[in-house]
């Protein structure tokens, strides 16, 4: 199928080109422009237009090592790997490292359909109360023995930290526990972290924060992946990278997905590897671009979220990136009396009735029945690139005019659609 949130984003950008009124909350696009040393950095190498080495070259990933290590994490260049994007690593990791696939429920809508083409079940495990990302560590072991009483042979585990759907960030004794869980039942890690950049505490003060890390607790078989597609909004340039665990488990992984990666991409685009080799050294340029962005996603993420708690819908405080997961359980009755009954339902009534573009929870491996939807508050910072540079450097972006508008709309279609009468 579609990928839903890829199809979602075409949907409601052709219904904004016939001229219709959309506010487009389905699709986890950056949606910030490109600093100047950034875009310079891609035209600089325009020219590198031949083949490059398979995990991508040694500027890039001699950068990337250090990238990691400043950010607490020792890693030498072998240990990285470039792809278009880290989507493309996701899966070719998925085909590498045997077993059935664990995921939290919810998780990010490729990880169930890349298990698939992989031929892998998939094991959904609820998450904790608290955040998402993570599989709540009470269920966890019991969910396994109930996997391979059925047949199934679980062998990786994937956690997003920070997380998509839910904007939040797993708490550090959660995350600790799963990975002790996975040291026990054999299961090597994925750690998708490609949101860590943003990790903007409450979701409202726009205080730059971390966010825990897998291979702190499982170093040998834990595979990080991650890009520039969220932390600096170069989604279109397709820039992902991983980085395999040191000792003989990462090289035997590593020489894997290198041969999985010189049958399918080849490479990594030469400008593109120059361009992530220039943004891996932490510039002051792009610095102070992250640290802007994590604070305006901060903003309009707190200010969506008052709007949903406000119409009554339960939902976690964004603590990271540009997500809400809203629960309008607790409406349920004022919804059901006009036929809404599911996520789906719920979502078709947003986008039909007022415009409000939202993906149902059931796209992320949530129960069809739930009454919750995935929110993406991204898009909200302007349609032309004057517009979202205003909106990175305002000191209250909500203010703005474009933000406000999306803001009352937002309003305006919550209200109508909980109205008790």
């Amino acid at each position: 199928m579609h990928s839903a949130t890829l199809a979602i984003d075409e949907t409601l950008r052709a219904r904004r080109a016939a001229g219709e009124r959309v506010l487009h909350l389905g699709f986890g696009e950056a949606g910030l422009p490109v600093p100047a040393g950034v875009a310079a950095a891609l035209a600089g190498a325009a020219e590198r237009n031949g083949y490059g080495a398979v995990v991508g070259s040694a500027e890039a990933r001699e950068a990337a090592a250090g990238w990691f290590g400043r950010r607490g994490t020792p890693t030498g260049p072998d240990q990285v790997l470039f792809a278009p994007g880290s989507k493309a690593l996701l899966f070719a990791l998925l085909l590498c490292i045997p077993g059935d696939v664990v995921l939290p429920r919810p998780a990010w809508v490729s990880y169930a359909a890349q298990s698939a083409l992989a031929g892998k079940r998939v094991i959904g495990v609820p998450v904790p109360e608290e955040a998402g990302g993570v599989p709540d560590p009470a269920l966890l072991e019991g969910e396994l023995a109930r996997a391979r009483a059925a047949g199934a042979e679980p062998g990786v585990l994937v956690v997003t930290v920070p997380d998509n759907p839910t904007g939040t960030v797993a708490r550090a004794d959660h995350l600790r526990e799963v990975c002790a869980i996975a040291s026990r039942h054999g299961l090597a890690v994925i750690a998708d972290e490609i949101y860590a950049e943003l990790v903007h505490g409450d979701g409202r003060s726009g205080e730059a924060g971390s966010a825990p890390r897998a291979s702190d607790h499982l170093p040998e078989r834990t595979v990080v992946t991650t890009g520039l597609s969220k932390s600096m909004a170069l989604g279109g340039w397709r820039i992902g990278f991983a980085r395999v665990p040191d000792g003989a488990w990462g090289r035997r992984l590593r020489a894997e997905l290198t041969g999985v990666a010189s049958e399918v991409w080849s490479s990594l685009a030469a400008p593109q590897q120059a361009a992530a080799a220039h943004v891996l050294q932490d510039p002051p340029e792009v610095t102070a671009h992250i640290a802007r962005s994590g604070a305006l996603h901060a903003a309009v993420a707190g200010a969506v979220h008052a709007e949903f708690t406000a119409a009554g819908a339960r939902c976690r405080a964004p603590e990271a990136g540009f997500y809400l997961y809203p629960d309008f359980e607790p409406v349920r009755p004022a919804l059901e009396r006009q036929g809404i009954a599911t996520g789906r339902q719920l979502a078709d009534a947003l986008l039909s009735r007022y415009g409000v573009g939202v993906l149902p929870g059931a796209s992320f491996g949530d129960a069809p029945e739930g009454l919750r939807a995935r929110v993406a508050t991204s898009l909200l910072y302007g349609d032309s690139a004057e517009q979202r540079w205003t909106s990175l450097h305002a000191e209250d972006p909500t203010s703005l005019p474009w933000v406000s508008d999306a803001l009352s709309h937002l309003r305006t279609a919550l209200g109508d659609l909980t109205a008790t009468t």
